[in-house]
């Protein structure tokens, strides 16, 4: 089995692929796509195949999917990027990639989607049956993009499995993005919450989407057991709360919490970090 992965050099591919590598089994193989391929040094030296191809260029994806029978697409234009750069990458790059995985004879496309698609909240946990309605101010154009990609290629016609894996916020693994959450939650509502998950666990959430042989429809949310509060999040990374936070109220105290049950029944997922909190005490921030 040869598996492709794109974003390998972002926050959550880098830490997906050296995973995924060595949990390979005896004739599965890796192929990591990349713009530079000093970048991905690190990888072939676990045993990955180096593909360099810009995926805005689909001249190019044929050779990046050309054998595969699997492919991982990771990669994002995330939030703060031009509203133009969210386009071209989360959907353009994404749509095209499926087509031409499809038309390679790539069986299986796992897409990695963000919880954000949801959008508001509906008074309880998220799931995967919820009718997507993404927007918000903080995200730009990074939620509409992911939503109609996944639209896309779910529309995609062929014998390939489109699976789509919906991401919280990630963190641990010494990814900064835990400390850059303040400059937002700074101005929350003392308890107003975010939905998290380790990169282990997101690694894990999306091998059981690669391998496994059914899956019960095309959409898994992916997160731990217990989002953390304003409060939480400024106590994790050591700093004071803000003057006048505990006198704002949340307006939406379901935005963005999702459900895990369906990816617990169907696959088997069982967070190794249930909380951040977890994730601290055992040193994998």
């Amino acid at each position: 089995m040869l598996t492709v992965v794109t974003g390998t050099t972002g926050k959550v591919g880098q830490r997906f692929v050296p995973r995924l590598i060595t949990q390979a089994q005896p004739g599965e193989r890796v192929r990591v796509v990349v713009r530079d391929a000093a970048r991905a040094e690190r990888f072939a030296e676990l045993g990955a195949e180096v593909v360099t191809a810009d995926l805005r260029d689909e001249d190019a994806l044929g050779k990046a999917v050309a054998g595969a029978d699997a492919v991982v697409n990771i990669a994002a234009a995330f939030r703060g990027v031009p509203d133009e750069e969210a386009w071209a990458v989360n959907r353009d790059a994404a749509v095209a990639l499926g087509r031409s995985a499809a038309a390679a004879g790539v069986r299986r496309f796992v897409q990695v989607s963000t919880g954000a698609v949801y959008g508001t909240g509906r008074g309880r946990p998220l799931t995967e049956d919820d009718e997507i309605r993404p927007g918000g101010e903080m995200w730009g154009a990074y939620p509409e993009s992911k939503a109609a990609a996944e639209r896309e290629l779910l529309a995609l016609e062929g014998d390939m499995e489109v699976r789509i894996g919906r991401l919280p916020f990630v963190y641990g693994d010494g990814d900064p993005h835990l400390a850059d959450v303040l400059q937002w939650a700074a101005n929350w509502a003392s308890s107003q919450r975010l939905q998290m998950g380790h990169h282990v666990d997101v690694a894990q959430g999306l091998m059981r989407l690669l391998y496994a042989p059914g899956v019960n429809g095309p959409v898994h949310n992916i997160a731990d057991d217990a989002p953390v509060t304003a409060v939480e999040l400024h106590q994790l990374n050591g700093v004071a709360l803000p003057d006048g936070m505990d006198t704002r109220t949340d307006p939406d105290p379901w935005f963005g919490i999702m459900s895990t049950r369906k990816i617990r029944r169907d696959l088997g997922y069982r967070p190794v970090f249930p909380s951040v909190w977890s994730a601290r005490d055992a040193g994998a921030l």
